[in-house]
């Protein structure tokens, strides 16, 4: 059906694409301790995307019995379309990334369930009056891209994850901590076991409340990895994202070869690592994928484009398109990857006189996100005094801008973590935070 679609649309326009998609996803959900549903989900369908006289038009179904509407559909719009500043790539060399595992459409629902009754168990056993609830699934998906400059390339994807979630009410104090996991890969015991311990250690940390001193950027903030894509990456991708650029909203526009952050930090998007559970070998335009540095050594080196934003620009697509059925791509960062440092986590947290511990933020992303900024609640985070963890703090609120942020970095972990397999984070030390908290 992709072919003669093509060849229909190739007969009335300049250029035209066909992209087509389908999944299939098994998921186990768990709700307070208990099983609420086993299922699963089938999607499928196919976009097409043409230029001619210079213009975009697009249109998509799910529908496989309207897909024979899609060309007069598509006749329809490219009139009213904005204007097409790229041609459709040819074929490319994609390079091999393992990201299906032959495993994962062999998990049962069974197994699924028996892994979220043993991770709730093992909890209770240490906290009998937590309600628990987990994510335990697996989807398996393919995608078809041809066009009219040669291109008919497919892949397939694996996925399989669980996330688990844990509250715990004690009075009026309401303690909420969850952790996950993702990849294209099965994972068992070592990585659940992971799970649970980060689980526990938040339950222990939390054990005890305290007020972190409110001032204006002196005090050192510790991101972990969940901290860094929470706080930090939001405001710093937007201003690598090809739109902005583009437009000329993004703070980088006349920063690229120049120092933007401390230069101990560098940022990646490759998608190109085998078992992340965003890689892929190509992007959703057909461009071949490539590791790309964002922020080299704290130097700007390069935005994120699809074929549209490079043609702005007059750059070339850095494979970072990005779509779903019913939207035209668009620039997008795939698998987050920041370079290690030097610092023992245990021994940075050891190392702070007075100190506040970011895992996660409760409304990210106020404040002008384009220039950088940021501003949120601290829905887990932790006072540290004298060098050691004393007590989860509430009522607490930092806000920064990135840019100020990175450029005063005090130390960076040697190891890193992943965050549900699109984003490998060390924990960050840093300065320029202002942190308000409000008093009892």
């Amino acid at each position: 059906m992709s072919e003669s679609l093509l060849d229909s649309a190739v007969s009335r326009f300049d250029e035209a694409e066909v992209y087509r998609v389908e999944s299939e996803s098994h998921p186990v959900l768990f709700e307070s301790n208990k099983l609420k549903e086993a299922m699963r989900r089938d999607t499928s369908g196919v976009a097409l995307r043409v230029i001619d006289q210079g213009r975009l038009g697009f249109t998509s179904t799910t529908d496989v019995n309207r897909e024979i509407e899609l060309v007069d559909r598509a006749a329809a719009l490219v009139g009213f379309g904005s204007e097409a500043l790229f041609k459709f790539p040819g074929p490319s060399h994609y390079s091999q990334v393992d990201v299906v595992d032959p495993n994962v459409p062999r998990i049962s629902h069974r197994s699924m369930i028996d892994t979220g009754e043993g991770l709730i168990e093992r909890l209770l056993d240490e906290w009998p009056d937590l309600l628990c609830d987990v994510r335990v699934g697996w989807a398996m998906g393919s995608g078809r891209i041809m066009n009219s400059a040669g291109i008919d390339v497919s892949y397939d994807q694996t996925n399989y994850y669980c996330s688990l979630g844990a509250q715990l009410i004690r009075g009026t104090d309401m303690l909420n901590v969850w952790t996950g996991s993702a990849s294209s890969h099965f994972f068992a015991d070592e990585e659940l076991d992971r799970l649970l311990e980060s689980v526990r250690r938040s339950i222990r940390w939390s054990k005890d409340t305290a007020q972190v001193t409110s001032n204006s950027g002196d005090l050192p903030v510790i991101f972990t990895a969940r901290g860094v894509g929470a706080t930090l990456l939001p405001p710093l991708l937007s201003g690598f994202n090809g739109k902005n650029v583009a437009n000329g909203s993004s703070p980088l526009v006349e920063k690229w070869g120049s120092k933007v952050v401390d230069d101990r930090i560098s940022i990646f998007d490759d998608p190109l690592i085998d078992g992340a559970s965003a890689s892929r070998p190509l992007d959703d335009e057909g461009v071949a994928s490539r590791k790309l540095a964002l922020i080299q050594n704290g130097v700007a080196t390069a935005p994120l484009l699809d074929l549209q934003t490079a043609g702005q620009i007059g750059k070339k697509s850095t494979g970072a398109a990005s779509r779903g059925i019913s939207s035209s791509p668009s620039p997008s960062c795939s698998v987050i990857d920041i370079s290690t440092g030097d610092t023992n986590v245990e021994d940075m947290i050891s190392g702070v006189k007075e100190g506040l511990l970011v895992d996660e933020l409760l409304g990210a992303g106020q404040g002008n996100e384009l220039g950088g900024d940021f501003r949120a609640n601290v829905s887990l985070g932790y006072k540290i005094s004298d060098g050691e963890i004393v007590g989860r703090v509430k009522d607490t609120m930092i806000s920064g801008n990135v840019y100020n942020v990175l450029s005063q970095v005090e130390k960076i972990g040697d190891s890193s973590d992943w965050v549900f397999g699109s984003m490998r984070s060390p924990a960050i030390q840093c300065l320029g935070i202002e942190v308000a908290s409000k008093d009892d």
